[in-house]
């Protein structure tokens, strides 16, 4: 492979003004990602504390590894949402190593709303079970919570992507032998005993954890006795008299420590083997990554300029260099993974989405990983591209998008605007992981478009009707809300309060991302059985 030859001055004006900018989304970046995991109020910390209960980050850190990462899922989640104090949903997520094992880990934060869940920490849990599923890892809860928050229990409650979808996948994860741990270390009260009930093996933590399908006060109201936590569900109970419990831990520490134990005894599990190579640090510094890319998306720039600051020696063997220059392919290292990139280069045509299809089909192949780095406005649109059958060459690219069962992984780096947002493997194309840069926009369209959209619409009903068109006032009206709108709801924080991706993250730690994401996903099958495509259309 050769390496990438940059032509990037970074003396010159627009690198600074790009330099500047960035590091500013970044520092903003930083200062959300401190408040959702340290902003607390005190009391609830005090109280925590005199329970005997462990914080979620010290939690945390009692169950990794020493000095190794954890890469956390979703950090962002609801921010902004509800009342703006659930931060992370409620729940600290990630991938960790834990006895030198990748697992997934979950851990109800208690000092928010007693780890009261949410309609978002129900989703934010789908999707832990979800990468669990489908990188095969298993799965560590430390769980912590007052139940379901009642006032909004119609959005939690009873629909397919609902709480109860949290206990179907753990019977299916149960099937799959994926392994299941949890350690109580608070109320796990109706729904919640349930999802303790259904891990293969329980950690009860003695005088703070309980296990009930109805609490004391339903006890109470139900039956008129008077009964505690503890005597009704506490690990005296579950572990010497009913059974449901496992392990008997005198505190979350000690929990933990029994936690780690049962993952080291775990069964071993090869991972899929991939042609790797000894990993080194791209020729370029990755930091330059801030004066490379813009935060105005209007501002071009080549797209190996990133790649070259991404991957392995900033080596990249470019497939089809020539033909539909607008989409960028080829293959290159990564952390000594082999991977297969498709990378934007301005909007799809139909040469580039056939290109795309043939290069996503090679991979699929060959069982190597697939990395898509997204920064699209589209499809190519008009009378000659119509004629000349973008909208087939088009469906070819989803369709092989769709039906690739290599390990996939998203970064969008710029724009993510209509289909181009679907051919480069959106969200809805199931992404092992999908990952945004600070700078990051999605939508149908950008909003100065979708503003000229529904201006030329009125302007045409105008005519059609006799009346005269919009004035600049009238279209000013229409511009200026659609296009604040469209910044509002297409940004990165909009998408990440709603788990529209796995996190934001600062540019200069992408290749580290993709890294630990491609590590993950070898605990799982390289390539699913049911390997093929549909019809394309020719």
């Amino acid at each position: 492979m050769d390496v990438i030859e940059t032509r990037i001055n970074i003396n010159s004006a627009e690198y600074r003004k790009n330099y500047e900018e960035m590091t500013g989304l970044v520092d903003e970046l930083n200062r959300e990602l401190d408040r959702a995991m340290n902003e607390r109020f005190p009391k609830a910390l005090q109280r925590h504390r005199e329970s005997g209960k462990l914080p979620a980050a010290e939690k945390l850190e009692l169950l990794l590894d020493r000095n190794t990462p954890f890469l956390e899922i979703a950090p962002l989640a609801a921010r902004g949402l509800y009342d703006g104090e659930i931060h992370k949903a409620g729940l600290v997520c990630g991938i960790g190593m834990v006895s030198g094992r990748e697992c997934m880990i979950t851990i109800n934060d208690a000092t928010i709303k007693g780890g009261s869940m949410y309609p978002m920490a129900v989703k934010k849990t789908l999707r832990c079970q979800t990468i669990a599923m489908e990188n095969r890892l298993p799965f560590i809860n430390l769980m912590d919570s007052a139940g379901a928050f009642l006032p909004m229990q119609s959005e939690i409650f009873p629909d397919l992507d609902d709480g109860g979808r949290i206990f179907y996948n753990q019977a299916r994860m149960s099937k799959m032998g994926i392994p299941q741990i949890v350690g109580v270390m608070g109320l796990c009260t109706a729904g919640g005993a349930y999802g303790v009930a259904m891990c293969d093996e329980i950690v009860h933590v003695k005088d703070h954890g309980a296990i009930f399908l109805g609490g004391p006060p339903l006890v109470r109201a139900a039956t008129g006795d008077e009964v505690s936590a503890d005597e009704l569900g506490g690990a005296l109970v579950h572990c010497r008299d009913s059974g449901v419990s496992d392990y008997f831990a005198e505190d979350d520490g000690h929990a933990i420590s029994i936690i780690r134990k049962i993952v080291k005894g775990l069964p071993a599990n090869g991972k899929s083997t991939l042609s790797t190579r000894p990993p080194k640090p791209p020729v370029y510094d990755p930091g330059e990554l801030y004066g490379i890319v813009s935060p105005d998306l209007s501002r071009p720039y080549d797209i190996r300029e990133v790649l070259a600051r991404i991957v392995d020696g900033s080596q990249f063997l470019e497939f089809k260099e020539m033909f539909g220059p607008t989409l960028v392919t080829g293959w290159a290292y990564i952390h000594g993974y082999p991977v297969g990139i498709l990378a934007n280069n301005g909007i799809l045509f139909s040469e580039s989405a056939r290109k795309g299809t043939q290069f996503i089909q090679l991979c699929d192949r060959r069982k190597i990983p697939l990395v898509f780095v997204q920064n699209i406005n589209g499809f190519i649109v008009g009378k000659a591209y119509e004629k000349g059958g973008i909208t087939k060459d088009g469906h070819k690219m989803v369709n092989a998008v769709t039906n690739c069962t290599v390990p996939k992984f998203t970064m969008i780096v710029g724009a993510s605007f209509g289909a181009g947002n679907y051919a480069m493997c959106g969200r809805a194309y199931s992404p092992r992981m999908l990952w945004m840069w600070p700078n990051a926009q999605v939508g149908v369209m950008g909003g100065p478009q979708a503003a000229d959209v529904l201006i030329t619409i009125t302007d045409d009903q105008r005519r059609r009707t006799g009346q005269p068109v919009l004035s600049d006032a009238e279209k000013a009206a229409i511009r200026e809300p659609v296009i604040a709108n469209a910044l509002r709801e297409g940004s990165p924080y909009y998408s990440t309060a709603q788990l529209w991706d796995d996190g934001i993250i600062d540019p200069v730690k992408t290749r580290d991302v993709l890294g630990l994401g491609i590590s993950a996903a070898l605990n799982g099958p390289l390539r699913d059985d049911a390997y093929g495509y549909g019809v394309f259309r020719m």
